[in-house]
């Protein structure tokens, strides 16, 4: 079964973008017009996330969702033959942080959202690095498309890490200078196992992973964000926000990065994932709300 899916992705890979953006087009009338895939949960997570858009903004909120939706699944099977000049050319980003942070002999990690083209940001920054890179994933259930994935994420040279057990994983990187790229706003497993935050209009919760790596592992903390610019074309920007992580308060670089993501939804809205089932979880009893401060 895994080696038709990978014929089957290979041969669609080979198209040229304006006939795989055909398909995708195609895609998009059958997951949204005749599947309806998950489209009471997007509605309901738009119209909680924008409560000031009226029903005719946000079902153009909605449609352009599943338009970059459909975009980002043949653009990930594109990965699997795309040339790094092709890639460098609709994906760019100003990487001169990095290459600072890699000549002081020092580790950072990239914390992103669910904003389209994530996996075409693992590539790209792989591409335009040096030192070891890491890609912290969460594992698929189906195993022939989690095969298909790791060989996609593989492709230049990328270390996976699944997040399962990150921490036992990332051992042999410790003592180099290394990057690390994880998207920060999974949904997690246990909501004893989170920091919560206000977040797009409701209690959120927000993994503790990447900020226990950032401390267990000395990395700068960088905040990253993409931006469709059209189709087939995006623009990343990096920022460094915490130099030295290990003094900082507890949960302090989570509710930073859910403000920093927030605001980036809100300049495009439709470029993100609320397909995605990320508020599975309830607030602890007594959970207030309540802004944090931080010093």
């Amino acid at each position: 079964m895994y080696y038709l899916l990978f014929a089957v992705c290979y041969l669609i890979s080979l198209l040229p973008f304006p006939v795989l953006y055909v398909l995708s087009d195609v895609l998009y009338g059958c997951v949204y017009y005749i599947i309806g895939y998950r489209k009471n949960l997007v509605r309901q997570h738009l119209a909680q996330a924008f409560p000031e858009s009226g029903s005719v903004e946000l079902r153009k909120m909605e449609k352009a969702f599943y338009h970059d939706l459909c975009d980002m699944v043949v653009e990930t099977i594109k990965m699997m033959t795309i040339s790094p000049k092709t890639l460098q050319r609709r994906f760019q980003c100003d990487l001169s942080l990095l290459h600072r942070l890699a000549a002081e002999g020092k580790s950072c990690q990239i914390q992103l959202g669910h904003r389209f083209n994530w996996e075409w940001a693992n590539l790209y920054f792989k591409l335009g690095t040096t030192v070891p890179f890491l890609v912290v994933y969460m594992p698929i259930s189906n195993l022939h498309v989690e095969r298909l994935m790791n060989y996609i994420r593989r492709r230049f040279g990328t270390v996976l890490i699944p997040a399962d057990r990150v921490l036992e994983a990332m051992k042999p990187w410790q003592s180099q200078p290394h990057i690390t790229i994880l998207v920060a706003d999974q949904n997690p497993s246990s909501a004893r196992r989170c920091y919560w935050e206000n977040f797009l209009n409701r209690p959120t919760a927000f993994y503790k992973g990447p900020e226990l790596i950032a401390r267990r592992f000395g990395e700068v903390v960088i905040f990253g964000d993409i931006q469709k610019i059209r189709r087939g074309y995006y623009h990343a920007i990096i920022q460094e926000v915490f130099p030295e992580p290990v003094h900082t308060a507890e949960g302090q670089i989570s509710h930073a990065f859910s403000q920093f993501l927030e605001q980036k939804i809100h300049e495009q809205p439709h470029n993100w994932l609320w397909s995605h089932r990320r508020w599975k979880h309830q607030p602890p009893p007594g959970w207030a709300g309540t802004e944090k401060k931080f010093n």
